[in-house]
């Protein structure tokens, strides 16, 4: 019985998605649990498996289509059987404007918001939407939605014909027939305008230029005899402007969003983290292995608890206190920056706090986030210690009052009691949404922050060490 694979719903604001691979091609045999193909959410790309057996009997979308979710993809059944028509599929119900409209109201200053009840013990989650659903059951047909037009070009066969025989983009002649029509004529003066025919391009270069649709004064010739060859071809190619993959495009959006609307102020403090560096590696003898971030994260949810300002957001009339943190960290991966966060940070101790950074950042580089992991932050921490920085700002994360940009640690010549001394230095700068906080505020905190990365005791009563 022949079987739809769906595009499934990963999160609750996820409305589409883009397959960015297809694991597996039209006859293949597929078994339960393979890997069909790999998604692209507008936060991760993640992989998806197929819950049935069959063989592949139609790939529906292509790779690096985007469709909405619950919409049919491919069809799954036995060899020879007949294959269901896509249009039957019903139409995916429209995604639930209603509560997006509005934002929900934003307590005032001060006051705490209430926290979401706890899942009741033993309570059965939402059920997910299903990957495959039989042909058999499926409702009565119900028609595609009429598809957009593209944009025409109106020009005549024989003008058709002319520009792409000289490897011509048909649009970028003007046409002076009836309504702006290109007609042969308007080919050969464009040609005779432009020299196009004194122009020396490989018979291989041309070919892959018509193919490829590049307009042949787009390219340059790098031939020693002044011809266009093939790599020069591969060249145009490579500057052909490309669209941002989903994930850029929500980062640009939303970083765009956030430094144009929110008045950012910067306040950097250095942190001297000799003794705590000496404190860990002690930790790391006794088989206790904590990363560095893990350190600032907990002094963060514990300045957080104490100042919590910094736990809220404002949209320039009222404030929202959250009563939870919820932190946010930034992982940069490859294709762009995925900010997976750590629910209820503060209740953590340090070794579970350092085993769901592991964790998260596992996640994050394999690209099996969930969306649902990278939603809700209250507070976003930014670490390029890594990364061989000695100081940047970062850009307030939309729905939070402030970010922390962490740099490299540095030998650093500093002054103790009288004296030049090498120390392991770090700066951290805050960035604070200028509505909410103010600069004795944002001084105020990050250097509780500062004060507690130095306080090597803090850290060993937080370890029994």
């Amino acid at each position: 019985m022949a079987q739809f694979l769906v595009m499934p719903k990963f999160g609750q604001a996820t409305e589409e998605s883009t397959i960015v691979k297809w694991r597996v091609r039209e006859g293949d045999a597929v078994r339960k649990g393979d890997i069909v193909f790999e998604i692209e959410t507008d936060k991760a790309t993640m992989e998806v498996e197929s819950f049935f057996e069959g063989t592949v009997l139609k790939i529906i979308v292509p790779e690096g289509e985007t469709v909405p979710v619950q919409s049919p993809v491919a069809i799954l059944g036995q060899p020879g059987e007949p294959i269901p028509d896509p249009s039957t599929w019903p139409k995916p119900p429209p995604p639930d404007t209603t509560k997006a409209a509005e934002p929900p109201p934003l307590a005032p200053a001060g006051a705490p918001s209430p926290s979401p009840a706890p899942q009741e013990r033993g309570a059965r989650p939402a059920e997910a939407t299903p990957l495959a659903v039989s042909a058999a059951a499926m409702p009565p047909p119900v028609p595609l939605p009429p598809t957009s037009p593209q944009t025409r070009v109106f020009a005549s066969p024989r003008a058709r014909a002319l520009a792409r025989h000289f490897a011509l983009d048909i649009r970028r002649i003007p046409g002076s027939g009836p309504s702006g029509r290109i007609v042969e004529k308007d080919v050969q003066s464009y040609i005779e305008q432009h020299g196009i025919e004194q122009i020396r391009i490989t018979p291989a270069a041309k070919q892959k230029a018509i193919r490829e649709g590049i307009h042949l004064l787009d390219l340059q010739a790098s031939g020693t005899d002044g011809r266009i060859v093939v790599t020069d071809v591969d060249r145009a190619l490579a500057e052909r402007p490309k669209p941002l993959s989903r994930m850029r495009q929500v980062i640009a959006e939303r970083l765009t969003r956030s430094a144009t609307t929110i008045p950012h102020f910067y306040v950097t403090v250095a942190v001297d983290m000799t003794d705590l560096l000496m404190f860990r590696n002690a930790l790391k003898a006794a088989g206790k292995n904590y990363s560095v971030t893990a350190f600032i994260l907990e002094a963060v949810a514990l300045t957080l608890k104490e100042m919590p300002a910094f736990n809220s957001v404002t949209d320039g009339r009222t404030s929202q206190w959250r009563s939870r943190i919820h932190l946010g960290m930034a992982v940069s991966l490859e294709h762009g920056l995925v900010v997976p966060v750590i629910r209820d940070a503060d209740r953590h101790t340090l070794a579970e706090l350092s085993a769901a950074i592991q964790t998260l950042v596992e996640k994050a580089r394999q690209g099996r986030l969930t969306p649902d992991e990278m939603t809700g932050s209250t507070f976003t921490v930014s670490n390029m210690g890594m990364l061989n920085v000695d100081h940047f700002t970062a850009i307030i994360n939309p729905g939070e009052s402030a970010i922390l940009a962490v740099a490299s640690t540095r030998p650093t010549p500093v002054v103790r009691e009288g004296r030049v001394v090498i120390r392991e230095m770090m700066n951290l700068t805050l960035s604070s949404d200028h509505r909410m906080v103010d600069g004795a505020q944002a001084a105020a905190f990050v250097n509780q922050i500062k004060a507690k990365l130095e306080d090597v005791s803090l850290w060993k009563s937080l370890t029994s060490l």
